[in-house]
C-alpha cells in the first residue's frame, strides 16, 4: 500500500490547502502580470504605487448622490440637487472620479473584456466604504443588470463581476438575479441628457420569487459608473416599489458634473 501511495504524484499527496497556497505563491513568479496603468511589473492588475496616486476618493462628497461638494458646502451636507430633487436612492459611495487614468480601467473592464480589473475596481470600492466609518453596511447586493441583448454582445456583465469579490470582501450576501431587466433600453451614454430619465423608466423589475428577499431590507446596487444616476435612480425606485427599506449604490466611478 505504500509503494502505491509513493507513486502517486506528489501534488496529489498533498492536502488541497497546501497545493492552492503553493499555487497562489508560485503564479504570479510564472505569469507576471503588467499594472495596466503604467505598464510595470506588478503583483495585480494595478501596481500599488499607481493605486495610491490614482484611486482616491478625492475631497467631500455629497452622501446622496456622491458629486464633489462646493467650497462652500460642509462635508457630509446633502447638495442642493438632491434637496431639491431627492433621489430614490439614500446614498452613494464611489471609489473615485470618472477621469483619466481611472476611466481607461472602466473602459478596458466593460469594451476590452479585461476582467481582472473588477477584483482591483471592488478593492477601491471596499476602501471607500472603510473609509466612512459607521456607514451602515447593505444586508445584500444587488447588480444593475443588462438586457439579454447587451448581455449576449459582451459576454458579461461588468457590475456582476465587480459585485462578485466585493460582496466577498464587504462579507455582504449576493443576489445576481435580484432586479431584472424588464425592457431592452438604449444605452444611457448614446441617449441625450434630457432624454436618459425617460429612457431608463421602466427598465427593471422585480421577480416575484425574490420579492421576500428585499422586502424591509437595505440593498446595496453595484455599478462601474454613475453619471446622470437616471439608471440607479430608476433601479432603486423599483427596489423601493417591491418593498426594500433602504437602497445604497457602490459604484466605482463617478463623472464629475459638467
Amino acid at each position: 500500500m505504500r509503494k502505491v501511495e509513493q507513486m502517486r504524484p506528489l501534488a496529489l499527496r498533498w492536502p488541497r490547502a497546501c497545493v492552492r497556497d503553493l499555487v497562489r505563491v508560485l503564479l504570479p513568479a510564472l505569469l507576471p502580470s503588467s499594472c495596466a496603468l503604467c505598464g510595470e511589473l506588478a503583483d495585480g492588475a494595478v501596481c500599488a504605487p499607481c493605486t495610491l496616486r490614482y484611486a482616491a476618493p478625492g475631497g467631500p462628497r455629497c452622501p446622496g448622490c456622491a458629486n464633489p461638494l462646493g467650497a462652500a458646502e460642509a462635508n457630509g451636507q446633502t447638495c442642493a440637487a438632491c434637496i431639491a430633487a431627492p433621489p430614490a436612492f439614500d446614498a452613494t459611495i464611489v471609489a473615485g472620479d470618472y477621469a483619466a487614468p481611472l476611466d481607461s480601467l472602466v473602459l478596458g473592464l466593460k469594451f476590452g473584456a479585461r476582467l481582472p480589473l473588477a477584483p482591483w475596481c471592488a478593492g477601491r470600492m471596499r476602501d471607500a466604504v472603510l473609509a466612512h466609518p459607521g456607514w451602515p453596511l447593505p444586508e445584500l447586493l444587488c447588480p444593475v443588470p443588462l438586457g439579454p441583448r447587451r448581455l449576449a454582445e459582451r459576454g458579461f456583465n461588468q457590475a456582476l463581476e465587480i459585485a462578485r469579490p466585493l460582496a466577498a470582501m464587504l462579507g455582504v450576501p449576493l443576489q445576481p438575479r435580484l432586479a431584472m431587466r424588464a425592457l431592452e433600453t438604449a444605452a444611457q451614454s448614446g441617449v441625450a441628457p434630457r432624454e436618459r430619465a425617460g429612457n431608463i423608466r421602466g427598465a427593471f423589475e422585480v421577480a416575484a420569487e425574490m420579492a421576500a428577499l428585499v422586502e424591509g431590507r437595505h440593498v446595496g446596487v453595484v455599478d462601474d459608473v454613475m453619471t446622470s444616476g437616471h439608471t440607479l435612480n430608476e433601479l432603486a425606485a423599483t427596489l423601493k416599489a417591491a418593498g426594500a427599506a433602504r437602497v445604497s449604490n457602490l459604484v466605482f466611478a463617478r463623472t464629475p458634473p459638467h
